[in-house]
C-alpha cells in the first residue's frame, strides 16, 4: 500500500480543528479524507501529526496518506489540491515507507503564536489584536521560564482528562517585530496539551500588562490554578509553523 507523507497549509477559520469526529460538520481532516477517497478510493486512510482545535491555523502540518493506488508525487499533489477547498492546500507530498506515522513519529512540533499591536484591515483571522501596551521585554524575559521540563496542568484544559500533564519545552522565545507591528511567541515542545499554547500566550500578555510577575508565572507551573483559563488567547493567532522528525 503506497504511503505519502505530506505537508499541508490552511487557514483554520472555518473548521473544528483537524481531527475528524462524529457528528462534527467541518474538519480539515475531514476535507483532505474527501479528497483523497475521490481520487484514490475509499481505502485511503490519513492523520495528522498535530490535532490543532478550531480556528487555529497551519503553515506546515505533516500528514500521513495511505492508499493502493499509487500515483507520482507530483501529480498526487495537483489533483488533491482540484479537489481540495480554498483554504487548504498540499504544499509538497514524498514517498515514505509503509510504517511511517505523521504524529507518533514527530519528534517535536513548533507552534507560533501572532499578536498585533494595531487594529488590520486585513489580518483579523490571523492575529489577536491586544489593544493595551504591552512590555515585550517582561514578556521575553517570563517566556524563558518555560522552557524545560515542567507541569502545564495550569495551561491545559482538562488536565484531569490527561495521562500526564508533564511537557519538556524545548525553545520557548518571544519576538519584537516592529516591521509588522507585531509580537511574535514561538514554543517547540515533544508534544502540547489542550489549549496550552493559547493559555501560555494569555499569561504572557498578563505579563506584558503588568498583571502578572515572573514570579507568578512560576508560581503557575509549581502549582495547579484555574486562573489561565480566563487568559485563554482566541485561536486566530495561532499557527502549527513546524514538524521536525
Amino acid at each position: 500500500m503506497p504511503t505519502w507523507r505530506l505537508t499541508l497549509e490552511y487557514d483554520g477559520t472555518r473548521y473544528r480543528g483537524w481531527q475528524s469526529q462524529k457528528n462534527t460538520e467541518r474538519t480539515v481532516q475531514g476535507a483532505l479524507l474527501r479528497a483523497a477517497r475521490e481520487l484514490l478510493g475509499e481505502e485511503a486512510t490519513a492523520g495528522g501529526a498535530g490535532r490543532t482545535d478550531a480556528g487555529v491555523h497551519a503553515l506546515a502540518q505533516v500528514a500521513h496518506l495511505k492508499a493502493r493506488k499509487a500515483m507520482p508525487e507530483g501529480d498526487l499533489v495537483w489533483e488533491l489540491n482540484e479537489r481540495l477547498p480554498h483554504d487548504v492546500n498540499v504544499l509538497s507530498a514524498e514517498t515514505a515507507p509503509p510504517s511511517f506515522h505523521a504524529r507518533h513519529d514527530a519528534k517535536s512540533r513548533t507552534y507560533l503564536y501572532r499578536i498585533s499591536r494595531r487594529r488590520t484591515a486585513f489580518d483579523k483571522r490571523f492575529v489577536w489584536w491586544v489593544r493595551d501596551k504591552l512590555d515585550v521585554s517582561a514578556m521575553r524575559r517570563a517566556s524563558k521560564l518555560l522552557a524545560g521540563r515542567h507541569d502545564f496542568a495550569s495551561f491545559c484544559e482538562n488536565p484531569d482528562g490527561q495521562e500526564s500533564t508533564v511537557v519538556v519545552v524545548e525553545k520557548s522565545e518571544v519576538l519584537d517585530r516592529d516591521d509588522s507591528q507585531e509580537i511574535h511567541f514561538r514554543i517547540t515542545a515533544s508534544h502540547f496539551l489542550w489549549k496550552m499554547v493559547r493559555r501560555l500566550t494569555g499569561a504572557l500578555v498578563e505579563v506584558g500588562r503588568g498583571n502578572l510577575d515572573q514570579t507568578g508565572v512560576e508560581k503557575l507551573l509549581r502549582e495547579r490554578s484555574n486562573a489561565p483559563a480566563k487568559w485563554t488567547a482566541p485561536p486566530s493567532g495561532l499557527f502549527l509553523e513546524r514538524v521536525d522528525y
